[in-house]
């Protein structure tokens, strides 16, 4: 640089010149020298060529020769620091570079040579800037003379700047010369000469100077001129304006453009009427729609500024623009409502009413207009509802007298230029805006608040809820066409498409549209259509597939929401509503029942009838998905409905041909295969929806269609389809809900779902993801399941329910190869156990690349290290019974500290005493009135239809009062004499008593199942633990199972079926029947009497679970399921119940893809052992003999009620599934609780007992 020559001065002026000539357009708008600067220095992030300008390209060479060898340097030493960890990040390494950088000795020479540098260049242009200046001055006599002579020419482009022109400032005394010679009273040759002056002038000069003012006002008067050249070119010095001067001042022009619109629609000269139409190619018309274009035009760019700006200014422009649409002629004029107002030129301009849509968007600008319009502008708002009404009467009326409704939608979605418009055209291209506009409107809050709108020709005022329903109306009564149709079009103004994009954006809206949309009047709007089809009554429907195709999408939205679900179910008095009433879900039913069955006669060969099944189907599936849903649809048996469908499809779709892999689709499947196959894949996703639901899983079952609905759920999961926009969650709760029965474990397996997700699982713990770019070696994870492999493992304890677990690993024994491969890949569950569980040979160790993390993860559903850790807390909680007060478990992870672990490790027998809780003394027996009381109603009971009442009462009293009490010999003698009273009671026995004789001998523990032997072991432990039991409690305990098994057996039926849990005995323990033996403390013959005794009571079917196993009581459907009635009818509940009773926590299973019936499954199968101290687990029994078996579902709401808080910090945590199966229900007490118990069965009792005395039919349809 030191050698820097005259040619190097010129090269850089030269480029320095360029870069200027390119960007003079963004300099010159800027209002002040400071902006003008700003637009520079951010000029790389504005400026796509920015980096092709020669300067720049000469100053990053220069930079590069300069300082490339010191960045190198710092590069190389950084990388050095980054690889022993000192710097970390790529943008902390940049910024490494860069400091280190700036901070050098070139960096400083450059700079201040740069500079040097280029304070000559600059000099130098601005020497020659101030002569070219001079020799302006010299030419500008000479244009004005041009100028007067008449020879001018228009150079006011909307794109012109300052530097088109013959000079670059003016001055004030310029400026005050234009005013004076822009007066109307000057000739009109001075006025044009004048006006071309100001062409030439910049905005930013005009604008900023203090004759502005006035010379405002005189080109708001120029702009009525009658010369038409001389008001455009005004319009477009206003256009130039628009585009490159500062908000603050644009918004004046704006103003003055709007008054000046004003004022000439006011004025008597305007007489354009509606009904004359309208031809655009008239110069006066079409001068007039410039005028409005570029109002339009600034009203949707304004949006984007005025926020940086006073509330007042952008205040002054919704005022003026709202004045403006709101010009009306005089009411008393007999041609008023003939009259062309502004509104209809901004609706053939903007006719969705973007403008609207953008003033709102923003709650800044949005609070100003709607204060607006309902202050001073509200009749915009009852002129926009009247068109919508007007619109909708002449269809109506044009639908009545069986005439078709002109098509104006299309006309104007056309791409031919029109010129004119007829009187209805405009009408309809003004309804088109006031429906967007309103439909807007409708959004916010406080645009609601509006209504309602009192309309000069109607009684009554409009509300929101009319509106809605005319839109709904608008559906069927105005035109529209097929959905093919409408798909040729871009732009579709249809009144039944923008009507349906209204009503689904404020289905969208959460939580403001309960209020207004889902009312019985709506609701019965949109079932127009559907009752008139049913009834048999004459359709004037212009499309009724489309028509009924959108109906469909507004229900299916409304069932998508809780508020809009029970509007459907219940009709807007859920309270009052009766159980036969006919709400909107019965008449959607029974259509999509009578579609199935294509008795519709006017959709007969219609090649949309199968879109219109789907939607209403999935109208009905958005409903059948809940439980109370189910409910209301089980009379009606849609889901044999579907099935027979279903099977017929099926038929139809083994014909088709399996597409060839390269092959033209066309050619290899016919269009009419594609709708058969897409036809069935809709028909089995209805189908397997029934599964979210317990009871909706026993009813798909029974269609048979189980195995290829989870196939198709599976190949879908696969292809990872995304779900419907109406549903917030996958099909998790959906597998959880499978998993819990033994066909849908079955299923499961078979369709090749597990087998995906063990090898998926195999994948993440021993081989990694394959896209993730390992830059340093990963870290030993500390948490015993690796976050990556959270989702599989939740996934797995989804899955591993009870009656999976029977059918998935039955008969199987673990292979215990003598060598693995390393290419060898689990594919079910029972090899996840042989290769990450029983690690029981170094063969298995060996083929494990990683060890400790698999074999963690094995243990965790099993070192002082993690390993360690893990397996003794597993050993001691498999070997321990109890409840949160009665056992002690070690803890999974290490204390900080001098004593990491002071846990002894379990590994033989006997247990470290220190896992055994002390148990409580028993409180002494003191006299309390009510128990005595009770004993004696028991003792002497009173054969009145009122005695168990009163006996219920009692001990519901005692509960309340004294919980303690109950338990032991008294609990005992309560249970004992209350069942064999109600078992010697016609009314009270649900069941057919069998005489049995116990068997005399003693029986062996040997001819007990292995499962009963080891339940036969748990429970003698615990009942010595807890005092209950002697020494030789075993055999005794053997002698009750065997005799029960023996005596169950007289009422069951012989079942030919795959399922392993319908082969021979009852395959799980007997938790219920030892917990009996439990509270009489090893008396086999009381035991045994009582199960006798209590077999024929309701209640035992529910809590009793070997009592209907393949029982004769059960419809031979119920028993091939393999499904319980506790899980199809007691868990169903608890799932409806909860959804109303504990929203919060019913979401947060959803959430979690887990289900609430799943837990209560495993919690009522095993008594609550091991969840509850055994205290609790007595009074759960005994709450539910006294009171019925629906307290069993209570129960359960109230442990959920118990742990919301704790279920909602789980969920969060996403190991809500581990928290609810492993851990213990602390500080649950059944007798805190009897009264929230009490309070739902007064709510639910007769729908829960009616469907529990149901299980004995064949209830897949109730009567």
């Amino acid at each position: 640089m030191s050698q820097f020559t005259s040619e190097d001065e010129a090269l850089l002026q030269s480029m320095l010149r360029q870069l200027l000539q390119s960007v003079k357009e963004k300099i010159t708008g800027a209002p002040s020298v400071e902006c003008a600067e700003e637009i520079l220095l951010h000029l790389e992030e504005t400026d796509e060529n920015f980096h092709n300008y020669e300067f720049v390209k000469y100053l990053r060479q220069y930079i590069n020769n300069t300082l490339g060898s010191v960045i190198e340097e710092e590069t190389e030493k950084c990388t050095a620091a980054q690889n022993q960890g000192e710097v970390s990040g790529y943008d902390t390494f940049v910024q490494h570079v860069t400091k280190k950088t700036r901070e050098s000795k070139e960096y400083r020479e450059m700079m201040h040579a740069l500079k040097n540098i280029m304070m000559v260049v600059v000099e130098s242009l601005i020497n020659k800037f101030e002569e070219d200046q001079m020799r302006n001055k010299e030419m500008d006599s000479k244009t004005k003379k041009e100028c007067q002579s008449g020879y001018y020419t228009d150079n006011c482009s909307d794109s012109d700047s300052s530097f088109n022109q013959s000079y670059t400032f003016m001055s004030q005394e310029q400026l005050q010369l234009l005013v004076e010679r822009l007066d109307p009273i000057q000739p009109k040759e001075v006025r044009q000469e004048a006006l071309q002056t100001l062409c030439f002038a910049p905005p930013s000069d005009v604008l900023n100077s203090k004759s502005w003012p006035n010379l405002r006002k005189h080109l708001t008067m120029s702009l009525s001129d009658p010369d038409a050249t001389f008001s455009e070119k005004v319009l477009r010095f206003y256009a130039r304006t628009f585009s490159s001067s500062p908000f603050n001042k644009t918004r004046e022009v704006y103003t003055s453009l709007a008054q000046h619109l004003e004022f000439y629609f006011l004025s008597g000269e305007y007489s354009l009427r509606i009904s004359a139409g309208l031809d655009v190619s008239n110069a006066d018309i079409n001068h007039l729609l410039r005028k409005v274009r570029l109002l339009n035009e600034y009203q949707k760019e304004a949006p984007s500024s005025w926020i940086r700006h006073p509330e007042k200014y952008m205040e002054e422009i919704v005022e003026n623009t709202l004045s403006l649409l709101s010009v009306k002629h005089d009411p008393n004029h007999p041609d008023s409502q003939d009259f062309l107002s502004p509104v209809y030129f901004l609706a053939l301009l903007d006719i969705k009413a973007v403008w609207f849509k953008k003033w709102t968007h923003a709650y800044y600008s949005r609070t100003v207009v709607l204060r607006l319009l309902e202050k001073k502008y509200k009749s915009l708002i009852n002129a926009a509802v009247q068109q919508c009404l007007d619109y909708f009467e002449f269809c109506k009326a044009a639908v009545n007298t069986t005439s078709r409704v002109n098509d104006f939608s299309q006309q104007y979605s056309s791409d031919k230029q029109k010129f004119s418009y007829t009187g209805p055209e405009l009408q309809y291209v003004y309804f088109v805006h006031s429906l967007c506009l309103l439909g807007r409107l409708l959004i916010y809050k406080q645009g609601r608040s509006l209504f309602p709108v009192q309309l000069k020709n109607k009684k009554d005022c409009v509300s929101l809820t009319d509106l809605l329903v005319l839109f709904t109306q608008l559906i069927y009564y105005s035109p529209s066409y097929s959905k093919t149709t409408l798909a040729a079009h871009t732009d579709n103004y249809s009144p039944e498409s923008l009507v349906m994009e209204i009503l689904q954006v404020f289905c969208d809206q959460t939580g403001c549209a309960a209020e207004f949309l889902y009312t019985d009047a709506v609701i019965d709007a949109l079932l127009h259509p559907v009752q008139s089809l049913l009834s048999g009554t004459e359709v004037y429907i212009n499309c009724l597939e489309t028509t009924l195709i959108d109906v469909a999408d507004i229900l299916a939205r409304f069932a998508a929401v809780e508020e809009g679900l029970s509007i459907l179910l219940y009709g807007g008095n859920k309270n009052s509503a009766k159980e036969d009433s006919p709400t909107a879900v019965h008449v959607i039913v029974q259509f999509t029942k009578k579609l199935l069955h294509d008795g519709i006669s006017l959709l007969s060969g219609s090649e949309l009838l199968p879109v219109v099944k789907g939607a209403f189907i999935f109208v009905c599936r958005q409903m059948y998905r809940t439980c109370e849903g189910l409910q209301m649809l089980i009379p009606y048996g849609l889901h044999e409905s579907i099935g027979e469908a279903w099977k017929k499809m099926s038929l139809l779709s083994e014909r088709v041909p399996t597409p060839v892999t390269g092959a033209d689709s066309t050619s290899s499947i016919s269009l009419e295969s594609k709708n058969i196959l897409l036809w069935e894949e809709t028909l089995l996703d209805a189908l397997l929806n029934f599964s979210a639901t317990p009871k909706g899983l026993f009813l798909l079952h029974s269609t048979g269609a189980m195995n290829d609905c989870v196939s198709f759920m599976f190949n879908s999961l696969s292809k990872k389809l995304q779900t419907n926009e109406c549903e917030e969650f996958g099909n998790g709760v959906i597998i959880a809900q499978l998993a819990t029965t033994p066909t849908g474990a079955v299923a499961l397996q078979s369709s090749g779902f597990i087998k995906a997700l063990v090898t998926e699982l195999w994948t993440l713990l021993e081989c990694g993801k394959d896209d993730v770019r390992i830059t340093q070696p990963k870290s030993t994870p500390v948490d015993p399941i690796d976050q990556s492999c959270q989702k599989s493992f939740l996934s797995l304890i989804n899955l591993l329910t009870y009656p999976a677990v029977l059918e998935l690993l039955s008969k199987h024994d673990i292979p215990n190869k003598p060598t693995y491969s390393l290419r060898e890949v689990p594919t079910d569950i029972i090899d996840i156990i042989d290769r990450l569980i029983i690690l029981n040979s170094d063969a298995k160790i060996h083929s494990l690349f990683s060890y400790e993390q698999s074999h963690i993860f094995g243990l965790r559903d099993i070192i002082i290290d993690g390993l360690s850790v893990e397996r003794n807390h597993v050993l001691v909680r498999v070997y321990l019974i109890g409840g949160p007060q009665e056992r002690i478990l070690p803890q999974r992870v290490l204390d900080k500290g001098s004593d990491p672990y002071p846990w002894p490790m379990f590994s033989s027998f006997p247990l470290p005493k220190c896992y055994l809780a002390k148990i409580p003394r028993k409180t002494e027996f003191r006299q309390d009135k009510d128990l005595d009381k009770l004993l004696s109603l028991l003792k002497n009971p009173d054969k009145q239809s009122g005695w168990a009442d009163i006996c219920r009462r009692q001990f519901c009293k005692v509960m309340k009062a004294r919980p303690d009490i109950i338990s032991g010999t008294i609990l005992a003698e309560l249970i004992e004499k209350f069942v064999s009273h109600l078992s010697e009671s016609r009314m009270d026995c649900y069941f057919s008593s069998e005489s049995y004789k116990a068997m005399d001998a003693d029986v062996k523990k040997e001819s007990l199942s292995s499962v009963q032997q080891l339940g036969v072991e748990m429970t003698v432990r615990y009942g010595k633990y807890l005092n209950l039991l002697k020494e030789h409690a075993e055999n005794d305990l053997c002698y009750v199972l065997m005799n029960c098994e023996q005596f169950l057996k007289q009422q069951q039926t012989t079942v030919v079926s795959s399922l392993h849990c319908l082969q021979g005995r009852y395959a799980g323990y007997d938790w219920f029947a030892s917990s009996v033996f439990l509270i009489m403390s090893g008396d086999r013959e009381k035991t045994l009497m009582f199960l006798q005794q209590f077999s024929r009571l309701l209640v035992s079917a529910f809590l009793w679970l070997p009592r209907l196993h393949v029982s004769v009581h059960l419809p031979i459907t119920t028993v091939e399921s393999g499904i319980h009635p506790v899980y199809f009818c007691s868990a169903h509940y608890v799932e409806m119940l909860m959804k109303a009773e504990l929203p919060l926590v019913s979401s947060a299973f959803h959430m979690a893809g887990f289900s609430p019936s799943q837990i209560c499954l495993q919690w009522i199968t095993q008594c609550f052992w091991n969840y509850m101290d055994w205290s609790e687990i007595c009074h759960y029994i005994a709450t539910c003999i006294f009171f019925g078996p629906d307290y069993q579902v209570y129960m359960c709401i109230s442990v959920f009620r118990h742990l919301q808080q704790d279920i909602l910090k789980h969920t969060e945590a996403q190991d809500l599934q581990v928290f609810l199966k492993e851990e213990a229900l602390h500080g649950f007490r059944v007798s805190d609780y009897l009264e929230y118990m009490e309070s739902l069965e007064l709510i639910y009792r007769p729908v829960l007992l009616k469907d529990m005395k149901n299980i004995r039919v064949q209830n897949t349809t109730l009567p």
